[in-house]
């Protein structure tokens, strides 16, 4: 008996891995299975690496639903970050990403946190509450800092709400204005958010992997970003014309995470507070009135506010512009270039982009960039190739 109940139970678990097997090939051959029934017929081209099928965004200005602008802080010579000593306090600073704020915010952080790590004190005072501020607040905490946040504005209302949230650390600097010692910072705390954003992947973070369709109109330089830390963007590859579905001479696809500001920022503060954190709401009139508070170590991530608090004139903001279409639950991939235009699918519509504008000030949207994000994609998705809507 014993020896006929072995056998069945040999029996039963090769039919369950048979089974297991077939599955597993049929989903592998579900995306090109359309081709050979009476649906779309479909090919490599209409669906990302992992399988997902490639959908048109639909795009008309009856489909937004907002448009907003703000600025990112920017310095040509990249982000600073040092400690600066103000008699028997120290501050950190740590603002003016560009437009890799988000990105880097866990990565600059972190290098913040090592350098607060070296005085003996263990109580701080974070200034801003933006994707920065948090981070660092968070990493104090993680290593037993007793941490307040003094802070003029609160998720949603900072810059980092504004933000579209690709990892991907862009517009952070000039080429021809920064030195091998940024270079190395730089290279240090893309590496460690990285890492960083890849902890907090998931739904309650707002942080996913997604397909990131590069579009061009020439091919790309020998010495690109993408190649240059290839390691941080798998499935790094140039598509020919039957690999994607979009109507461009040049597309190069690439993974990377996607964090949702709306989603990530409020998170970060339910775990400040969970932490034990305080904060308080107080605008800085300058330098000395920071320097009154009665932490020892102050962390400086007040953004474009460190122009006058901590006086830094080259600092300057960036505008930039988003128009919001309604959500699209079939859309799980991102296109990027296309003339400086962006879009990402997110859980509070479909994001689009973009405007780049140095110096410029103003918060308000202006019509123009408006009806030429909206122009721009609408002409670029129609002329996508979409079976599934034939």
């Amino acid at each position: 008996m014993l020896r006929y109940a072995q056998m069945q139970s040999t029996q039963q678990t090769e039919t369950v891995m048979t089974s297991r097997r077939a599955l597993l090939q049929g989903m592998a051959l579900a995306p090109f299975a359309s081709a050979c029934s009476s649906g779309p017929r479909t090919s490599a081209r209409n669906f990302t690496p992992s399988g997902l099928p490639l959908r048109r965004v639909i795009v008309s200005p009856d489909r937004v639903i907002r448009t907003i602008a703000g600025s990112r802080p920017f310095r040509p010579s990249g982000f600073r970050l040092e400690a600066e000593s103000f008699g028997d306090k120290t501050v950190i600073h740590n603002y003016g990403h560009g437009g890799g704020g988000i990105t880097l915010s866990g990565g600059t952080s972190y290098l913040a946190m090592e350098l607060a790590e070296q005085s003996a004190h263990r109580r701080c005072a974070v200034l801003g509450a933006g994707a920065v501020g948090l981070a660092a607040a968070r990493l104090l905490q993680d290593r037993g800092w007793i941490v307040t946040i003094y802070a003029r504005d609160l998720p949603p209302n900072t810059t980092s709400n504004i933000a579209g949230g690709q990892w991907s650390p862009t517009s952070v600097y000039d080429d021809d204005k920064v030195t091998p010692q940024f270079t190395a910072q730089f290279e240090a705390a893309m590496r460690h958010a990285y890492r960083y954003f890849q902890n907090l992947a998931g739904p309650r973070y707002g942080v996913r992997w997604i397909s990131n369709y590069s579009i061009a109109n020439q091919p790309p330089t020998a010495d690109n970003f993408n190649d240059r830390y290839a390691d941080m963007y798998p499935e790094l590859k140039n598509l020919s014309a039957n690999q994607h579905p979009f109507a461009a001479d040049y597309v190069r696809h690439y993974d990377t995470m996607l964090i949702e500001p709306a989603i990530y920022l409020p998170a970060m503060m339910q775990d400040f507070y969970a932490a034990g954190g305080e904060i308080v709401i107080r605008e800085f009139k300058g330098q000395d009135d920071a320097l009154s508070l009665s932490e020892p170590v102050l962390i400086n991530c007040t953004g474009l506010g460190s122009r006058n608090i901590f006086p830094d004139d080259e600092l300057m903001p960036i505008k930039g512009q988003l128009s919001f279409l309604l959500p699209q639950e079939e859309i799980d991939y991102m296109t990027v270039g296309n003339g400086g235009l962006y879009m990402f699918p997110r859980e509070d519509g479909i994001l689009l982009g973009g405007t780049f504008k140095r110096n410029d000030w103003t918060t308000t949207p202006d019509p123009e960039d408006t009806a030429r994000i909206i122009a721009g994609h609408a002409e670029f998705f129609d002329a996508m190739d979409d079976p599934w809507s034939r």
